[in-house]
């Protein structure tokens, strides 16, 4: 069967793509959904022409995309989060924290066009994730988890001079 899009639908396609998809998935669920529409022969013709029309647009679109993909090349993101026994973290870094990121960086990017390599981080160290800035500008970015710095061990060495002091003070006193 085959459907033009009318939405982007992950692993199958972009808004206004011609798709080939079996008889039940365009019946059951995306027709009903919205997400497409039958390919007619005048559903075809009209496509054809939005996308002429589309064209020019289009480039300026892909241009833009192309520049703030050009902002991610000398940008170094480090993530700092909680971790627990050796470098595993409480919790993990997901695209959301990445985009919220960027976002501070001056990249602004929604978290749906993110793609961490093997989903969440639950261990510190460098990763790589996909961004899909547009259907034509897809980029690799590198960004690291660090470790928070852990202020337990101040506190303890600060309550262990303390009580030395109170011992010192006890001892003095007798």
């Amino acid at each position: 069967m085959e459907l033009i899009l009318k939405k982007d639908v992950e692993n199958l396609g972009f808004a206004d793509d011609l798709v080939s998809v079996k008889n039940g998935y365009g019946r059951n669920f995306l027709i009903p959904q919205g997400h497409a529409v039958l390919a007619t022969p005048s559903a075809k013709k009209v496509l054809a022409e939005t996308m002429k029309q589309r064209a020019f647009k289009e480039k300026k679109v892909v241009d833009e995309a192309k520049t703030q993909a050009e902002k991610l090349n000398g940008l170094e993101i480090k993530i700092t989060a909680k971790t627990g026994e050796g470098d595993k973290l409480f919790g993990s870094v997901t695209n959301g924290d990445l985009a919220e990121a960027l976002e501070k960086e001056g990249v602004s990017i929604d978290k749906k066009y993110i793609n961490v390599a093997g989903g969440a981080v639950k261990r510190t160290g460098q990763y790589d994730a996909t961004i899909r800035f547009h259907r034509d500008v897809v980029s690799t970015f590198t960004f690291e988890v660090v470790a928070e710095p852990k202020p337990e061990a101040k506190s303890k060495s600060k309550s262990v001079a303390k009580s030395e002091d109170k011992t010192e003070d006890n001892t003095e006193a007798k």
